[in-house]
């Protein structure tokens, strides 16, 4: 489970942007800003980041609050998974990342594989539907929801990105070092499951 100071901010922000959406009077405004700025303050000081930063990531966040939405795509060849390697952090992942307006949920799977691995795929099953913070990932501001898809390889072959440095496929045993806020080893080895018992349902929180 995520720390307390986080679950609390998360909520603290996500009343004070749903009161600057909805609210008309300018003191309702005032006082909806300020909780805004304590939620930065909380997250500032125990993350230790600038709390100008946070402050400012908040402040991009307009409308009802709502969970972000990353989705992953998990490739399977020869009882393999493909992984990428993070430029930003010089860890592997499943190749993913936010969901885009436009486009199904399959759908940014199937191009989130192509863009960072170079593979062509099919979307076959949702594995799995997670909140990020009941999963053991390290701290984020944002609320997330996290999409697993199998996907079917097709064709292509590797090809990095400019967000990704490195392409592979590994076995369970040999997983490298792991990018944590994107991906944790317990949700590798339930993806090895799926693969192997292809009549498990998805997952959810």
């Amino acid at each position: 489970m995520e720390p307390k100071w986080l679950e609390w901010t998360q909520k603290l922000q996500a009343i004070a942007q749903n009161g600057l959406t909805f609210s008309k009077d300018p003191f309702d405004i005032e006082r909806y800003k300020a909780l805004q700025a304590i939620a930065a303050e909380i997250m500032a000081t125990y993350s230790n980041v600038e709390h100008s930063f946070i402050l400012d990531l908040f402040a991009q966040e307009v409308g009802y609050a709502t969970p972000k939405v990353d989705v992953r795509g998990a490739v399977f060849r020869d009882n393999k998974i493909l992984l990428v390697k993070e430029r930003e952090d010089g860890c592997w992942t499943l190749p993913g990342g936010w969901a885009d307006v436009g486009d199904s949920p399959s759908e940014v799977a199937v191009k989130e594989v192509y863009e960072e691995s170079g593979y062509q795929t099919r979307a076959v099953k949702l594995l799995a539907v997670y909140d990020r913070d009941r999963q053991g990932h390290p701290p984020h501001p944002h609320y997330i929801y996290k999409l697993f898809f199998l996907c079917e390889l097709v064709s292509g072959s590797p090809s990095p990105s400019i967000e990704t440095e490195e392409v592979e496929f590994f076995a369970e045993d040999a997983i490298p070092k792991l990018s944590l806020g994107r991906v944790t080893p317990a949700q590798i080895t339930r993806l090895f499951q799926h693969h192997r018992l292809p009549d498990l349902p998805t997952d959810f929180d």
